[in-house]
């Protein structure tokens, strides 16, 4: 900035004499001029950024090209997962599903621990918004690894994609050396009775297994998150089952909504319900003994305890909810 110029207002004036004696006026103390805001560097112009998204697309399919890509041993690809198949799924969450997450402070932000929630909806689409919720909302950004059926590995395409995604098989094995290596591991214990149940019994959580979660938890010193998941059983009210034909197919179930199969392929397409996903308190498991694992009834009052811990959220969620869809 440069210096103003002083204009005496007397400058018009004739000059007086100055007396000879005169009182001294302490002089002024220098004004000290703030320093110049720095030139505005140029704006990014609007291809840059552009340019910038085709650069980092072309070197991700030239690292898939030439393979130079890292997935571990149970074929998960964090690169793919980040950059393409989250990509996939957040419209679904963010504007079709509209999904609003609570709770997520009680996701532990390093460390392994086992994320245990209801499971509905004919289609598990809950688990991969499951997925995006955790992701997205975490701070950490932490990525949940998904215990999932056989089925889903024996399904052409599907296969791939699920291991890419990190989902693995639900076996004990696999689930406690993802928990002892720090990662989230993220199960549904009603498995296909939850998913496959009629509309009539919407939001009645189904038995949980023997507890099998429970002992993994146990053995790997991890603790257990509670997770309620409401919006999902609604995408495809199942009200029929044809068994004879799912039985022809080898699947656990075939539905029958009120759009599918009357409408062909648009009878698959969800029904776009407000979802609400609430992370529970954790219930930490490292204070047990080391044989508390092979301890049936300890394991028993556990998995009871996780399973009324969801069913009291589920209800709560539903008493708050306006609307299935807004």
């Amino acid at each position: 900035m440069a210096d103003a110029k002083v204009i005496p207002f007397d400058e018009d004036r004739p000059r007086r004499r100055i007396p000879r004696r005169v009182r001294a006026v302490p002089a002024a103390e220098p004004v000290v001029e703030p320093p110049a805001a720095p030139e505005p560097g140029p704006a990014a112009a609007p291809g840059d950024s552009w340019d910038r998204r085709i650069a980092g697309g072309l070197a991700f399919l030239r690292r898939r090209v030439t393979g130079d890509y890292e997935v571990d041993d149970f074929g998960y690809d964090k690169e793919l997962t980040d950059q393409v198949l989250m990509s996939l799924m957040r419209p679904l969450y963010d504007k079709y599903f509209r999904v609003e997450v609570k709770g997520i402070e009680n996701i532990p932000a390093e460390g392994g621990a086992l994320i245990v929630a209801n499971h509905s909806g004919t289609l598990p689409l809950d688990g991969l918004m499951l997925q995006v919720a955790v992701h997205d909302h975490h701070p950490a950004e932490r990525h949940l690894r998904l215990l999932a059926a056989d089925l889903v590995f024996m399904l052409p395409v599907v296969n791939e994609l699920a291991r890419k995604a990190g989902h693995t098989l639900a076996c004990a094995e696999d689930a406690q050396r993802l928990l002892e290596a720090g990662e989230l591991v993220g199960v549904m214990p009603e498995g296909f009775k939850g998913i496959g149940k009629p509309f009539g019994d919407r939001y009645k959580l189904q038995r949980f297994g023997r507890g099998g979660f429970v002992s993994t938890a146990l053995r790997a010193g991890t603790p257990i998150v509670p997770c309620s998941i409401v919006g999902a059983e609604e995408i495809y009210p199942m009200v029929g089952n044809a068994k004879t034909l799912a039985r022809l197919l080898g699947v656990p179930y075939f539905p029958i909504t009120p759009t599918f199969p009357w409408l062909g392929p648009l009878g698959a397409v969800p029904l776009p319900t407000k979802w609400t996903i609430q992370f529970g308190e954790p219930i930490p498991t490292d204070g047990y003994a080391a044989e508390a694992a092979e301890d049936p009834m300890l394991m028993f009052n556990l998995t009871d305890q996780v399973r009324e811990q969801i069913q009291h959220t589920l209800y709560k969620l539903l008493v708050q909810r306006r609307s299935v869809f807004f």
